[in-house]
């Protein structure tokens, strides 16, 4: 979604309008959180069981990056997402995509709870599964950018860096709720239950959670840059063009940007499972309380810089 343009002021800090802020504050954190438990908890799951249960093979190896080959199909879709709802959302606001990405990518994760696995349905099970990893990755890529705006055009200049955190707090957030719910199922189940049944349970209480993220999107109004850019009618015809011609070094700056703490997310979150427990020998409820533990601290500190940096 478009950056408004420069011309067009934040709000004022009068108490009604401060309200429709800690809305959309709560709104982004909350939404995002839960599309990113969404997204967490297949990064989660890739590590410690879809290996065995959707790839399976004499080498265990092969199957664990066959599965972390799945995970990174969320990665390559995000710009796609971001690319499809960020022009969708300069067209019919910001509130209906962030409904439309929650939809979307609760949809397909509470599928992936459903799916066969690969001795059930052979090689179905883990075509299925990329698929809707893809949408995972689709829903994810709209999602960031929407929520980005969502709270950052509520704010006033100065204030921005801190209301626009929520978007960013959400990843962790998401995380801790993810390895959360795996923790206990791997701590309370035994080894054959989780394998057979108890990692679904995460992957199913997504519909729960959405209900919840969509139950506050709802009511929450459009944020007051784009109401005023579509009484002027004055919104983009080409964004992406436009991006491309006009802002393409600072684009390329921001993707290079993202590549280092993107990739270290990756590894602390998701290769440390596999790490842990193939290498280390921990169980699986101990790795994954170990990333709950850096998740929240994660969340404190984001909030932390944020609040002094803006």
């Amino acid at each position: 979604m478009e950056h408004p343009p420069k011309e067009v002021h934040p709000m004022s800090s009068s108490p009604p309008e401060r309200r429709g802020l800690y809305k959309a504050f709560a709104a982004s954190l909350s939404g995002t959180s839960l599309e990113w438990y969404d997204f967490a908890v297949y990064s989660s799951a890739a590590a410690l069981v879809f290996g065995d249960l959707f790839f399976p093979g004499s080498d265990p190896l092969t199957g664990t990056l066959q599965a972390f080959a799945t995970y990174a199909v969320g990665y390559v879709a995000r710009p796609l997402g971001g690319i499809f709802f960020g022009r969708l959302g300069d067209v019919i606001g910001r509130k209906r995509v962030l409904v439309a990405t929650l939809l979307l990518i609760g949809v397909a994760t509470f599928f992936i709870g459903l799916l066969p696995t690969h001795a059930q349905a052979g090689a179905i099970a883990p075509t299925l599964l990329v698929a809707l990893r893809f949408a995972q990755g689709v829903g994810v890529g709209g999602e960031w950018g929407g929520a980005v705006l969502l709270s950052s055009e509520f704010s006033k200049e100065g204030e921005r860096g801190f209301w626009a955190s929520a978007a960013q707090v959400g990843p962790p957030l998401g995380t801790l709720m993810a390895n959360g719910v795996l923790a206990v199922l791997a701590g309370a189940l035994s080894e054959e239950a989780f394998l057979s049944w108890g990692w679904r349970v995460a992957f199913l209480l997504s519909a729960v959670l959405v209900a919840f993220g969509l139950l506050i999107r709802t009511k929450l109004e459009e944020t007051p840059v784009f109401r005023e850019l579509e009484a002027r009618g004055d919104r983009p015809t080409a964004p992406v063009s436009e991006v491309l011609r006009t802002q393409a070094r600072p684009l390329v700056a921001a993707i290079l940007a993202r590549v280092g703490p993107d990739v270290l997310y990756a590894m602390f979150a998701v290769f440390v499972l596999t790490y842990a427990t193939k290498e280390l020998g921990m169980s699986r409820g101990a790795a994954v309380t170990a990333v709950l533990i850096g998740s929240a601290f994660q969340v404190g500190l984001i909030l932390a810089s944020t609040g002094c940096c803006t």
